[in-house]
């Protein structure tokens, strides 16, 4: 297995393309870096971040005010003005203007990770077969359930490796323009409770980047799946580049309907921490509706490539 996987990995490492997608996602994170850094936080350099502090809180005392104000709302602006009272009796200053600023909104760059992904797994499976190398996979002595393994597991390690990447640039990039200022600042949060709690900053980063990797894997399995399936590259990428884009919009459409709550899209933004989809929509009915999405798509390319004549 450990060989399979080692040979997946030396023909994707040699192409052009994945060096390419690679060197695409350091030109991103750095643009975007630099643009949050130019534009956004100046205002919070040095004290200013206490004035800052201070108006949002009027702001939202002021929003408060309004007795049509939805609950949900309300709720928001409570715990902005709790969390802003903690930061100023407590001196913790906000991530606006800090390095922390930039990373954090680099980590919405993860949608690129599963763009590419999703690429790379689209043409794993048909383009063996487009290519004809595939014969050369099933003469050797690894079973066809092991050499789909190691396929697939060779997908995630790209996408973790890209998940690295974004990580180590932003981080790397974001501490030069800022001078690497404010790395203890820890992260406000409201918890269960209703307290002010804090957090690590970079413990919480990865988390998130866990977190929405779910997405990643969910699309990618897809992705591979088709592929496999149907031996095309283009329509194992077009199909699930169409789902990753035009999931949310399709999902817009059929909220209305009480059995899209189990459809693969409406799941992925609970286990993302967003609001429930539908009313009673938990996060433990999201993670067992993709868990068997991810079981079908899996069970689904190991029957058709283990049960379908390939030596043609």
């Amino acid at each position: 297995m450990v060989n399979l996987i080692l040979n997946e990995n030396m023909k994707l490492y040699r192409r052009w393309r994945t060096w390419t997608m690679m060197g695409l996602m350091i030109v991103v994170v750095i643009l975007a870096s630099f643009m949050d850094w130019y534009y956004d936080g100046k205002e919070a350099k040095g004290d200013g971040w206490k004035q800052q502090v201070q108006e949002d809180t009027r702001k939202y005392q002021k929003a408060l005010a309004d007795p049509d104000l939805d609950p949900e709302t309300k709720a928001y602006f409570e715990e902005q003005v709790k969390l802003n009272s903690y930061r100023l009796d407590n001196d913790i200053r906000s991530e606006d203007g800090t390095m922390w600023d930039g990373i954090n909104n680099s980590a919405e760059l993860i949608v690129l990770i599963t763009l590419f992904t999703v690429i790379v797994a689209g043409d794993s499976m048909a383009g063996e077969f487009t290519g004809g190398t595939i014969k050369l996979l099933l003469i050797r002595p690894a079973s066809r359930l092991k050499i789909l393994i190691s396929k697939y597991l060779s997908m995630l390690m790209f996408g973790i490796l890209l998940l690295v990447i974004l990580f180590a640039v932003s981080v790397l990039f974001n501490g030069i323009l800022y001078q690497f200022g404010h790395m203890n600042l820890p992260l406000l949060e409201i918890g269960a409770e209703g307290q002010v709690i804090e957090k690590n900053m970079v413990a919480n980063l990865w988390e998130s980047y866990l977190i929405n990797c779910v997405s990643t894997v969910m699309f990618v399995t897809m992705a591979f799946m088709i592929s496999s399936a149907f031996r095309s590259s283009a329509l194992a990428i077009g199909l699930s580049i169409f789902a990753l884009f035009a999931g949310a919009l399709m999902m817009d459409l059929l909220q209305p309907y009480e059995w899209s709550k189990y459809l693969l899209f409406s799941n992925l933004g609970l286990s993302l921490g967003e609001r429930p989809y539908q009313e009673g929509m938990t996060t433990t009915f999201s993670v067992l509706v993709l868990s068997a999405y991810f079981i079908v798509f899996n069970l689904t390319s190991w029957l058709v490539f283990t049960r379908r004549d390939v030596a043609a």
